[in-house]
């Protein structure tokens, strides 16, 4: 809770610069619920009922994103071909909810694996112990597919890099020995590098894949560029950046506040790019702009300290809460990779990432309170 506290402290502070003070307060108490729902989470003790609550809410915006896929919205600015668009599920936009399908489907693949781990074991001693966690594998298996597939079908580069990104922090999270996890780095490797150069993706995702990555590292300066219909995605989330840049020099230690940076923007913004997006498209350029440099520590902060906290709740005697901790270290690495491009606090979802710290904050605190644990 130190860990979030610090970033709600970084974010008063930012309130002091705010152009907007109800936009900043507004934007600040996202955080502050934050806190109270890693609190929450903690103080009820129970990780298992609100992971079950994660996996409800993701399944049913996964249905929803997977109807519209399939023609259930009509958007016509949001068709890849004659009868398919873009799954956007409740979030209105492709890229902020594959970001949320993204953050959520690792935890999901791994308590399944968990799960399932736990249904051999009981199979081997007794029979009928061993149809509940079947069960629960199975649920949290379906909450696992429709998720993962929904993100696919947002069609959203961003969270389909994050998501190969985070499939591999969660694979390599499970085992406990060092050796078990150099295998599985180096199997994965391989098959990756076999399925590249065997041609066996699609070349519409490679080539969606590459775009995004070239994307990231292929940052200029785009105040003299020429704009076409081919890079104008890329260019403008280019000036959004450039356009944060500028806003944190306008108060470099504590930003311009929080949720402001649409309502600096036309102050800083380039001139071929009047129109805000309401955000920088790059969530770390976003804090650095609207909190600073006290702000962007603070942030970078309690992500290190969740992720090291986190690792550690792997030593879990429960097999099942050692996998949960796995799979959020995989929802943790993909908030950090999709973050890169895009803002995922949108929606409500920063709900779902308080109630994630607090199961990570739960499962920690029992790794040294052993006397805490409550049997599955």
């Amino acid at each position: 809770m130190l860990a979030v506290g610090g970033f709600v402290a970084a974010g008063a502070l930012s309130g002091f610069g705010a152009a907007s003070l109800g936009v900043w307060l507004n934007d600040w108490l996202k955080w502050v619920f934050v806190l109270a729902l890693v609190a929450w989470v903690v103080s009820s003790g129970r990780w298992e009922y609100a992971i079950f609550a994660l996996a409800l809410a993701g399944i049913a915006n996964a249905l929803v994103g997977i109807w519209i896929y399939f023609g259930g919205s009509g958007a016509a600015h949001f068709l890849i071909d004659d009868s398919h668009y873009r799954a956007f599920g409740t979030f209105e936009q492709p890229n902020p909810f594959g970001g949320f399908m993204g953050m959520l489907a690792p935890l999901f693949g791994a308590v399944a694996f968990g799960f399932f781990r736990l249904t051999a074991l009981r199979w081997s001693l007794d029979l009928k112990s061993a149809w509940k966690p079947l069960f629960q594998s199975a649920f949290y298996s379906v909450a696992f597919v429709l998720t993962s597939l929904a993100l696919v079908l947002s069609w959203s580069r961003g969270a389909w890099l994050a998501f190969g990104v985070a499939a591999v922090v969660t694979v390599i999270s499970i085992p406990r020995r060092a050796w078990v996890r150099i295998v599985l780095i180096l199997l994965m490797a391989g098959i990756t590098i076999l399925a590249l150069v065997s041609g066996r993706l699609p070349t519409t995702v490679t080539e969606r894949i590459g775009s995004a990555f070239s994307d990231l590292v292929n940052v200029n300066d785009v105040r003299g560029a020429n704009i076409s219909p081919e890079n104008y995605a890329v260019l403008e989330r280019l000036a959004h950046w450039q356009a944060a840049l500028e806003m944190a020099r306008l108060n470099p230690l504590t930003g311009v506040g929080l949720g402001n940076y649409e309502v600096i923007y036309p102050q800083v913004r380039l001139m071929a790019w009047p129109f805000p997006l309401g955000h920088a498209h790059n969530y770390y350029l976003n804090v650095l702009a609207e909190a600073g440099m006290i702000g962007l520590a603070a942030y970078g902060a309690m992500w290190i300290i969740m992720a090291a906290l986190t690792w550690q709740a792997r030593r879990h005697p429960d097999m099942v809460a050692s996998a949960a901790a796995a799979g959020l270290l995989g929802s943790w690495a993909y908030i950090a990779v999709h973050s890169l491009t895009d803002q995922l606090y949108v929606n409500y979802a920063f709900l779902h990432v308080g109630v994630m710290m607090g199961v990570a904050a739960l499962l920690y605190a029992h790794t040294w309170k052993p006397n805490r644990l409550k049997p599955l």
